[in-house]
């Protein structure tokens, strides 16, 4: 270990060695030894209370989680290779030019008063959610569809002019503003799913109610406490009832963490960890690696976020490429991730996390990989040799304990290797947003970026493009801008990865706008009773697949 790690280790070193070692691991072991097993349903803790379900008003991933086990999209992705896969959808054909797309529904799919799910329900709700009257969060995701951004901003009223009909009672046909290839990926959102009319109509605002509810995905809702708790029971009309293993599934409220772990191990809940089951704390992650029950139980899991610093390139010196590669280089992100973040992430150099779709593998080592001695030729060139004359510049991150040590570390990182200064600022999370959006904000700042749908156009697309995006960086690339609307309007897979690939390079190398720290994972602890159990980045769990061994 050299000098300069010694130092960085015993600086951000957190003391956690004898932190509930002895008494919480006697507990665990009497817990054990009382040999707990399936009390016959499934039992999970859900962060936070659910306000709706109401697959048009949701927002939080604790709603998104509830609303996966009621209602159908129209497409779905493979577990594991996160391929896009029919649902509602039979199947589905694109226009050659990659704005018309056409679905073909399942036939066999039922509401749970036993009416057959059509077109119209899925018309009639991406009506109902591009409407201003209903104020959807998440009506964005409708854009692509002709009209729809027009309808929503009120520049015209006439709803017949959305791009979505009903070619029949088992087609729906999408016409959009644009080509978008993607499209079938961000057809699986809650926004798109079919919703029942004349019950919505007739109840209002009380139509989520269980006895009121009309769903068609895998279950129903019996009960629902709204801050204590929800009961979910198999749907005997879904399509594929025979295939649902669990029949009942407990969720349970939990605000805290920690809290959620004790109910894990007093055998209350059976799966704990993630986001929308409560992440394990990582005060006791060591506690949890070192029990002999606990560790057997633990398992790691892509969360398909990624942390990362975005340069301000309106700003000098950040408006200097060299720059800006000199500081990526200088990084050791190693480093930071054994001794300050911990837990089990996985350092990145390019934006989109495998396996998303675009993504490039690690292994092609695209972007800058820590090279000190290249750091400090790149500032030299840039006419700051040894650091010498360069101005200090400021680092701003919203506010987090973990947020504050990694901010301190680079720039204890950027002294050691470039002898530069840089003044930290921590802005509470309102004041960080709105500082953002701001061209004189601060030279770099901190960012974590989670897709929606497993795709590199919602990130690569929807953060960096110059005019499109979000582009909090304030960068303007013709080529990348170029890379991104290719891979937007191709259908050929490999084609678009090409273009992604290319888009990478520019980002993280070739322009180095961005420093990506690293790719997070998730860890979440599963009673040994649950089986076939495996978890999904996007959307809800698929819980339909899992079974219990009773």
């Amino acid at each position: 270990m050299s000098h300069f790690i010694r130092i960085l280790t015993l600086f951000f070193l957190i003391t956690t060695i004898l932190m509930g070692c002895g008494q919480q691991e006697t507990q665990s072991q009497v817990i054990q030894s009382q040999e707990p097993k399936s009390v016959g349903y499934l039992r999970l803790p859900l962060n936070g209370a659910v306000k709706t379900l109401d697959p048009g008003l949701i927002l939080k991933i604790n709603q998104v989680e509830v609303v996966e086990q009621l209602f159908l999209g129209l497409t779905d992705f493979d577990p594991k290779t996160y391929e896009v896969l029919p649902e509602l959808a039979k199947d589905w054909q694109v226009s050659h030019n990659a704005t018309v797309y056409t679905f073909r529904l399942r036939q066999d799919v039922k509401w749970t008063n036993g009416e057959p799910v059509k077109a119209q329900n899925i018309v009639w709700a991406i009506r109902r959610n591009i409407s201003p009257k209903t104020d959807s969060p998440y009506a964005h995701t409708l854009y692509i569809i002709k009209n729809a951004e027009r309808l929503y901003e009120g520049e015209i009223t006439d709803m017949s002019k959305l791009g979505v009909r009903g070619i029949d009672d088992y087609t729906v046909e999408f016409t959009l503003k644009q080509p978008a290839s993607y499209f079938p990926a961000l057809a699986s959102l809650w926004t798109y799913r079919p919703l029942p009319r004349q019950a919505i109509e007739q109840y209002g605002k009380n139509w989520i109610e269980p006895k009121l509810m009309q769903t068609n995905g895998p279950y129903r809702l019996t009960e629902w406490d709204k801050g204590s708790r929800l009961i979910l029971n198999k749907n005997p009309d879904y399509y594929e009832a025979e295939k649902v293993n669990i029949a009942e599934v407990h969720y349970t409220i939990v605000h805290e963490n920690s809290l959620a772990l004790a109910m894990y191990e007093k055998n209350e809940v059976d799966i704990v960890g993630g986001q929308v089951y409560l992440q394990l704390p990582q005060r006791e992650m060591s506690r949890i690696k070192s029990d002999p029950n606990l560790r057997k139980e633990r398992h790691i899991t892509p969360s398909f976020c990624t942390e990362w610093y975005g340069f301000n390139t309106q700003r000098a010196p950040m408006d200097n490429p060299l720059v800006r590669k000199a500081i990526a280089a200088a990084i050791d992100k190693k480093t930071l991730l054994n001794v300050i973040i911990k837990g089990e992430n996985i350092t990145a150099t390019t934006f989109t996390p495998p396996p998303i779709f675009g993504a490039v593998e690690p292994s092609e080592e695209v972007g800058i990989l820590f090279r000190p001695k290249q750091a400090k030729a790149w500032l030299a060139k840039a006419g700051y040799p040894d650091g010498k004359g360069f101005p200090e510049i400021v680092l701003m991150y919203n506010t987090s304990k973990n947020h504050s040590e990694v901010a301190n570390a680079i720039k204890v990182i950027l002294k050691h290797h470039l002898n530069i200064d840089i003044e930290i600022r921590g802005y509470d999370f309102l004041s960080y947003i709105t500082t953002l959006t701001e061209e004189s904000k601060p030279h770099l700042f901190r960012m974590s970026w989670c897709p929606d749908y497993p795709d590199a156009h919602v990130g690569l697309y929807d953060v960096f493009h110059p005019t499109q995006g979000i582009n909090w960086i304030g960068w303007d690339n013709l080529e990348f801008a170029q890379q991104v609307e290719q891979a937007r309007q191709i259908s050929n897979p490999e084609k678009r990865k090409k273009h992604y690939r290319r888009a990478e390079e520019i980002l993280t190398e070739e322009e180095a706008v961005i420093i990506p720290l690293y790719f997070s994972r998730t860890q979440f602890l599963v009673k040994p009773w649950v089986k076939e159990w495996y978890p999904t980045g996007f959307g809800g769990q698929q819980i339909r697949f899992w079974r219990l061994e009773l």
